[in-house]
């Protein structure tokens, strides 16, 4: 089959082994990015393509008249024009749970450096605060354990039950919000508005859907108790970022962890990459990004590829 990768870089940075995915697909160009104006003619000729995040939409599958497999090295597929492809008898799988542990160790992360004020008290020492100190220790910023402490979770698939898992054994109590727009709350499951006081950090797993876009927007923010944590591994559009910048310069909450953002990269700038904001953490969509985590990716791709070659195409996404 004559196939292309469009954006290998945005998932190999030279420490991947590629050779599963080159086997099950013999014919594979790689591409270190492509613009949108470049793909209509990358894929003009092909039959399969792997991308991570270039968009087709129906004017490039328009284009690809044999074009019969996509390959999306991620989860979510609203990079591509599921109608579109499906209209042409066009295969679209997905890779899925690569990123379990690399994501759940993101947000346990956030959550650790945030309660003990990590970050604080490494630019203290960095500015010299420590050696000006009068005793033996710098104990300006409060410092929370979360043994003890309630975390709430807002979305209970692979990962959240992963992140339950690890709090759990820091000695946490683990809640669960009832699915957003879902109905009547499954048992065991929280209204999401009873949820919000009750928690110390609440923790977002959720997509982003109607239901979730701007679900934690003022007034969630102001049913969490002041000094809780929020940490968003999950999607940007879940969080109102002006509502969450100003929560926090006004001392509503204790501190927020967000690995995503609205606009990625952000290159018409963020209420919360304001430099004035306190206990916040912004990391760059790195969560997902061990190389375990990619070179799973990798396999499933290559997984995925002989499926279909074979009659039996897998985590097909549309067909």
């Amino acid at each position: 089959m004559r196939s292309a990768f469009l954006d290998r870089d945005s998932l190999d940075q030279g420490d991947l082994d590629l050779a599963p995915l080159e086997q099950a697909l013999p014919d594979l160009r790689h591409y270190e990015r492509t613009g949108a104006h470049e793909v209509a003619d990358r894929i003009a000729d092909l039959n399969a393509v792997v991308v991570n995040k270039v968009v087709l939409d129906e004017a490039a599958l328009a284009a690809a008249p044999d074009l019969r497999l996509i390959l999306v090295a991620a989860t979510g597929t609203n990079n591509v024009d599921l109608a579109a492809a499906r209209q042409r008898g066009i295969t679209v799988c997905n890779c899925r749970g690569y990123g379990t542990d690399a994501v759940a160790q993101h947000t346990l992360g956030l959550m650790l450096a945030l309660s003990t004020r990590l970050l604080d008290y490494h630019n203290a020492v960095q500015a010299g605060e420590w050696g000006r100190s009068e005793q033996f220790c710098l104990l300006d910023y409060p410092i929370q354990e979360l043994s003890g402490r309630t975390l709430g979770l807002v979305g209970h698939g692979e990962l959240g039950q992963r992140v339950a898992e690890l709090a759990r054994a820091l000695g946490m109590t683990v809640k669960v919000a009832a699915r957003p727009g879902g109905g009547p709350p499954a048992l065991g499951r929280v209204p999401l508005e009873q949820l919000l006081p009750q928690v110390d950090v609440l923790t977002l797993h959720c997509p982003l859907t109607d239901a979730t876009r701007n679900l934690i927007g003022a007034e969630a923010l102001q049913r969490l108790p002041r000094h809780a944590l929020l940490i968003n591994c999950a999607r940007g559009g879940i969080v109102d970022e002006q509502a969450l910048a100003d929560a926090l310069r006004a001392g509503e909450i204790g501190g927020a962890g967000v690995d995503v953002l609205s606009e990625e990269p952000p290159v018409n700038g963020n209420p919360l990459l304001a430099g004035d904001i306190p206990n916040l953490i912004v990391t760059p969509h790195s969560a997902w990004g061990s190389r375990e985590a990619r070179q799973r990716i990798v396999m499933q791709l290559a997984e995925a590829a002989r499926g279909y070659l074979d009659g039996h195409p897998v985590r097909v996404v549309s067909e």
